[in-house]
């Protein structure tokens, strides 16, 4: 049976963040740090982030208590990365209508800080005896990272084949690989929570590892390789009820940019 560190458990946690990095450094060769500066900055800093974090883990001289230090100093960085990423996805999705690109953008990233804030507090105010408290706040921040992410990921899915925007492939590529990731996290969370395979927790970590890698492939399959721009059709569809919709969008967006200005 597969057991934490085994070579799998080794390979899934340093492979897709060896690949990670190699995408961030292939982003800033062909320029596209420019195009999503967000999503460079999670690859390139939650991939050392995850590599520190597994060489405090494989060095005995790190006590558990200054991993989890270093666990929870990372999260808070990729928190806020996080929401930077779908904030940018937002931005990308509603890039025609500027005020409601701007007001959303504006919008997810200050959950990301306003968490990220909150985690802190409940750092500062954790139970001092035992390491109890930094280690369930670091786990109710990631579980509700994932939760408010894969929220915000399905509206935007919603909202952009609602109104039939223009996505395009490289945005959707990485806001796919998003939310895999976030939904089978999510997932594996509810079944040990609810006490179902406590036994098998080591099985549900791998699944976890090993669907992070899958979306490392999806973000390198939509960044990096050749491919028709055909997630979402540019524009609105061209009947009337196509006409109507972008009518109401251009509204909104007419509105918005009215009350921003005052």
């Amino acid at each position: 049976m597969l057991q934490a560190h085994s070579f799998l458990w080794h390979y899934l946690w340093v492979g897709p963040n060896l690949l990670l990095l190699f995408l961030a450094f292939l982003l800033y060769r062909r320029k596209l740090h420019t195009i999503y500066p967000f999503f460079f900055a999670f690859a390139l800093i939650g991939s050392l982030e995850q590599l520190t974090l597994y060489a405090a883990d494989v060095i005995p001289s790190v006590t558990p208590a200054t991993w989890w230090h270093i666990y929870w100093a990372g999260l808070m960085v990729e928190a806020v990365l996080k929401f930077g990423v779908v904030a940018e996805i937002f931005a990308h999705v509603f890039n025609s209508y500027s005020a409601i690109a701007k007001l959303g953008r504006t919008l997810i990233s200050g959950v990301g800080v306003v968490l990220v804030f909150t985690a802190a507090i409940l750092a500062a105010f954790a139970p001092k005896n035992g390491h109890f408290g930094i280690v369930f706040g670091a786990h109710l921040l990631d579980q509700t990272v994932y939760l408010v992410e894969s929220g915000l990921l399905l509206f935007i899915f919603l909202f952009s084949a609602y109104f039939h925007l223009s996505a395009g492939r490289r945005v959707f590529g990485i806001a796919f690989g998003l939310a895999i990731s976030a939904c089978v996290h999510l997932a594996t969370w509810a079944v040990m929570a609810n006490g179902g395979l406590q036994t098998q927790r080591d099985l549900l970590d791998l699944l976890n590892m090993a669907t992070y890698h899958l979306s490392v492939l999806i973000w390198y399959e939509f960044l990096l390789v050749p491919g028709r721009d055909r997630v979402f059709e540019s524009g609105l569809a061209s009947d009337s009820l196509g006409a109507r919709l972008e009518g109401h969008l251009a509204d909104w967006n007419d509105e918005l940019e009215r009350l921003l200005k005052q």
